[in-house]
């Protein structure tokens, strides 16, 4: 049976998920900034926690980590990575390993750039993925603890999920992120329509996320590194993938 989900923003621009295997009722929250807005999303669907994942330490992801397992009992699961390790999680992770929310299969990716200790959940027979700060709809998170390289090798990692996968980010930050990717792939058809489409969803207060990977690789600056008019635009014909990518990171931190 396929997992449900239920996205609910907190903070200013933040988004939490409910994930619920329908098979079990065994249900994780993806990270937890905000214990109120966990609590309220819980009551809202009517859900039961059994499990909370922590995709990385930045404190609006982890603010209500305590508070939240204290309220349900649930069991932490956590980045096994450098950054991670002054929580109490109940299992550390690593890329490449896997565990079960009831029947669901979540496989674990690192994907580190924004954080050392990013990981991002990925539900293979579901079609979901959820990427923390590292990938968002129309953008990637900023480079604080890695390299512009270890960035571009993630965007690799989720740049080769299916098509069809659903993209769930932990940021609302859409249409900032569109008005710079026009201005850097100003050629792209597809990513005008789709600039205009999320400034009228913003104004009428809707939420962006999900996206899907099919949707950023026609549309994603970040995801297109390998593109030719996007290429021509910058300059850098000649360029490797993992230069341009470099050169859009350093042109969107000064936007």
């Amino acid at each position: 049976m396929p997992a449900a989900f239920h996205l609910f923003p907190y903070f200013s621009d933040n988004y939490g998920v409910l994930v619920r295997d329908t098979a079990t009722g065994a249900c994780a929250c993806v990270d937890a900034g905000a214990e109120s807005a966990v609590f309220q999303a819980l009551e809202e669907t009517g859900w039961t926690l059994s499990d909370l994942w922590i995709t990385h330490w930045h404190h609006d992801h982890t603010d209500g980590l305590a508070a939240v397992k204290a309220a349900t009992g649930c069991a932490v699961t956590g980045p096994a990575y450098e950054g991670g390790k002054s929580f109490e999680f109940d299992r550390r992770v690593a890329h490449g390993e896997s565990f079960m929310l009831g029947e669901t299969r979540v496989e674990v990716l690192h994907t580190p750039g924004h954080t050392a200790d990013m990981v991002n959940f990925h539900l293979p027979e579901d079609g979901v993925v959820f990427t923390g700060d590292t990938l968002f709809a129309m953008g990637c998170g900023r480079v604080f603890e890695g390299t512009h390289e270890e960035m571009y090798r993630s965007m690799e990692v989720l740049r080769g999920l299916p098509a069809d996968t659903v993209v769930y980010g932990g940021h609302e930050y859409t249409a900032a992120n569109a008005r710079f990717a026009v201005s850097v792939d100003p050629a792209n058809a597809a990513l005008r329509a789709r600039a205009a489409e999320v400034e009228a969803l913003r104004a009428e207060g809707k939420a962006t996320m999900p996206t899907t990977m099919a949707l950023e690789r026609a549309t994603n600056p970040f995801l297109r590194y390998g593109d030719a008019e996007l290429r021509a635009h910058l300059g850098m014909a000649g360029e490797t993938d993992a230069a341009v990518f470099s050169e859009l990171r350093k042109r969107k931190d000064s936007f």
